[in-house]
């Protein structure tokens, strides 16, 4: 054998290596682009169309923010079935103050996210407190707050919300900058938006492999770090660019943002995101630590029932209204999102980025098919095969880890 015929093969040897170590991480971006790739040609370009990606990242939104905190709740060991028709219930609750009770939506919002808040603590109480297994006290929330949908939204059925700012939040557009006109018909705000994205990413993504590196930890070889610096300019790049051929970011992808930011920032860069992977990894073992588990479930579930009431707000803007049905089925989108975005069944392991990866891959599996035509009842095996190829991945990777 020659000797470039050995450098290749160790090249190739040492690229695969790569590849399952870091598979999890990076396996939901394949899925995601290759999802994509499919539908673009199945759909003859509509489906990577300006508008029918706009409407892809607004219909995400509401389940991309339960997914965020879902995450949480299932690295830490637990699950929250109530997240559902808790955001149906607060959406309807924000309509009613706004409409009957006639609370500004700028008092709305808030009160609506403390009610989340506090809905989320009674359920942690619950788990932390009483210590009722999380299923059985998220399954009596679920119960309760659908009666509690039910019966608000009895009189009417749906309830109208006429504000047009608090139906902005779902429906309407960043505002482009005045009086910029170099590039005709792009929304120039967007574009340099996704340019200051893509400059923190890269500076960000230098820094921390140079501190790894004054560690003497394992980095990625310098070929495949451009790489992945290239491909992440590329997919960030192209997604702005067809947000900003059409009207720009919405609000709902602005708020979105704003959740993964700071959560992603709490999970990676606090003493509470590594007390709540501590936690999930070996609960006795943090405990034993001097972690106070009992705290963390109820800032966790405090936390996810904060988020569902932000959910509600999302989905209730974007309909317009309340309605009975809103909220159904939203914590399995939520639960099937995490896991699809790399969450472990077994806690302890989960990013929330992956969650808001894991929600577009499943928006997107919706939103082609569709496209497509595809019966409803071929959709829904469609869904339930990614998510049980997902969990299926998950615990051959920990086995074989």
């Amino acid at each position: 054998m020659t000797q470039t015929k050995r450098a290749q093969m160790s090249f190739l040897q040492a690229a695969m290596k790569l590849v399952r170590g870091n598979i999890r991480e990076y396996g939901m971006y394949v899925a995601l682009l290759a999802i994509m790739a499919v539908f673009a040609v199945t759909t003859d370009g509509v489906f990577i169309s300006s508008r029918n990606i706009v409407t892809l990242v607004n219909q995400t939104g509401y389940i991309a923010v339960l997914a965020v905190g879902m995450t949480l709740v299932i690295v830490i060991r637990h699950i929250d079935l109530s997240v559902g028709y808790l955001s149906g219930f607060l959406g309807a609750v924000a309509a009613i103050s706004m409409v009957s009770w006639h609370v500004p939506v700028y008092a709305t919002i808030p009160l609506v996210l403390v009610i989340g808040t506090l809905a989320g603590l009674l359920s942690g109480f619950l788990v932390a407190k009483m210590e009722i297994p999380a299923f059985v006290a998220t399954l009596a929330g679920w119960l309760g707050y659908r009666g509690a949908l039910q019966l608000v939204t009895r009189a009417t059925g749906t309830i109208i919300i006429p504000d047009d700012t608090f139906n902005a939040i779902g429906n309407g557009f960043i505002p482009d900058i005045p009086g910029i006109k170099i590039l005709p018909g792009l929304h120039h705000l967007t574009l340099i938006l996704g340019f200051l994205g893509i400059v923190i990413f890269v500076v960000s993504e230098i820094i921390a492999r140079r501190k790894l590196q004054s560690y003497d930890s394992n980095v990625l070889p310098t070929g495949m770090f451009l790489a992945k610096l290239v491909l992440v300019t590329v997919l960030v790049g192209g997604i702005t660019w067809i947000l900003a051929g059409y009207q720009g970011l919405s609000w709902t992808a602005a708020v979105v943002l704003v959740v993964i930011l700071v959560y992603q920032f709490i999970t990676t860069k606090t003493v509470l995101g590594r007390h709540i992977y501590a936690v999930g990894g070996n609960p006795e073992a943090a405990e034993l630590s001097g972690i106070s588990v009992k705290r963390l479930t109820y800032v966790v579930f405090g936390s996810m029932g904060m988020l569902a009431a932000l959910s509600g707000i999302l989905f209730a803007s974007r309909l317009r209204s309340a309605t009975t049905t809103a909220g159904q089925l939203f914590e399995l989108d939520a639960i099937a999102a995490a896991f699809v975005g790399g969450v472990s069944a077994a806690g302890g392991v989960g990013k929330v980025v992956g969650s808001l990866i894991g929600a577009f891959v499943m928006t997107s599996l919706s939103s082609g098919m569709n496209l497509m035509g595809m019966d409803i009842s071929y959709q829904y095996i469609v869904r339930a095969s990614v998510l049980a190829a997902a969990v299926i991945f998950d615990v051959a990777t920990r086995n074989r880890g």
